[in-house]
């Protein structure tokens, strides 16, 4: 198994237990499931006495999206109001701006030629303006574990069908750990 890991904040972000898509030739499309977790109920054949009776454990089952789940994503926002941190394009494209030249550092550092980092820059532009720009009121916002904003910010909607969720991860911005 390979585990992806953001190439700034070191944080995991997906794994290739995914179908991860590739699109532009600069980021990875994957789609997501929505899964409850709780507590189970479990049976051990024994009747309640009386005195239990009024004791019942309230169930706190939560519906969940697998991979922000597993990878402990954060939510970049209050969850609760729906408020985003990022809640103009201008606050995505400062946090974006800063992620990509360290991008681009990490890959000059990796051997990267110059027209590599630029057809990198070129792709990224064109899916900002192709897909996010376009999209961005759709769009949530979450991090890694360590929750550095200076990391890899993964894009969370939803397909046209409103059902199924899907995640957008910058490709150039993983690194690969075999496990």
């Amino acid at each position: 198994m390979i585990i992806f890991k953001d190439i700034v904040s070191g944080d995991e972000i997906i794994s290739d237990t995914w179908n991860l898509v590739e699109k532009d030739d600069v980021v990875y499309e994957v789609d997501c499931k929505k899964v409850t977790k709780g507590i189970d109920n479990v049976d051990i054949g024994a009747n309640p006495s009386a005195e239990e009776a009024g004791e019942d454990v309230e169930d706190s089952a939560k519906t969940v999206i697998d991979i922000v789940d597993a990878f402990r994503l954060n939510f970049l926002g209050d969850e609760a109001s729906g408020t985003r941190l990022f809640g103009t394009k201008k606050d995505y494209m400062a946090q974006l701006k800063t992620y990509m030249k360290k991008v681009v550092e990490k890959m000059k550092e990796n051997g990267a030629d110059d027209a590599a980092v630029k057809k990198f820059q070129t792709s990224a532009q064109g899916y900002y303006t192709k897909v996010i720009g376009p999209n961005f009121k759709d769009f949530d916002f979450y991090v890694g574990e360590s929750m550095d904003t200076d990391g890899m910010v993964v894009l969370l909607n939803y397909r046209k069908d409103g059902i199924t969720p899907y995640i957008t991860i910058w490709k150039h911005g993983l690194t690969e750990m075999k496990v």
